[in-house]
């Protein structure tokens, strides 16, 4: 039970994920799947960054400069940026996801003066 209540933050990242998933796969209205999108999206970003922490680690720069002596660099005692770098890169797309389909959004609501994809799909056939 203690390894359950120590791992918390993951359970939070589940609770996001599935209510993401959620607005995505029960919700009809085009905006709120897209949120639910970005819900799913942002625990998957949180998960990886928080996989990536180590206590005790210090950022992977190397302290001693030119002409000083140099002693052996040990990997464990480093935090890995790439996880956070790949992080990053990802709420850049997920920004540009977003923005992208609100745009389309708006062109389907001009179309078809509605949100709701029952709708929208009836007007289709």
């Amino acid at each position: 039970m203690e390894f359950i209540i120590s791992k918390y933050n993951y359970w939070i990242y589940i609770t996001l994920m599935m209510v993401g998933f959620y607005a995505m796969i029960g919700k009809r209205n085009l905006v709120k799947k897209l949120v639910g999108m970005n819900i799913f999206q942002t625990a998957l970003i949180l998960y990886f960054i928080s996989t990536a922490a180590k206590k005790g680690a210090t950022i992977p720069i190397v302290a001693h400069g030119h002409g000083e002596a140099v002693h052996a660099v040990h990997a464990t005692q480093y935090v890995n940026p790439l996880p956070h770098v790949l992080m990053l890169t990802a709420i850049v797309v997920m920004v540009s996801t977003f923005g992208v389909a609100l745009a389309l959004i708006m062109m389907i609501y001009r179309r078809y003066k509605t949100l709701e994809e029952d709708e929208i799909l009836k007007a289709t056939k």
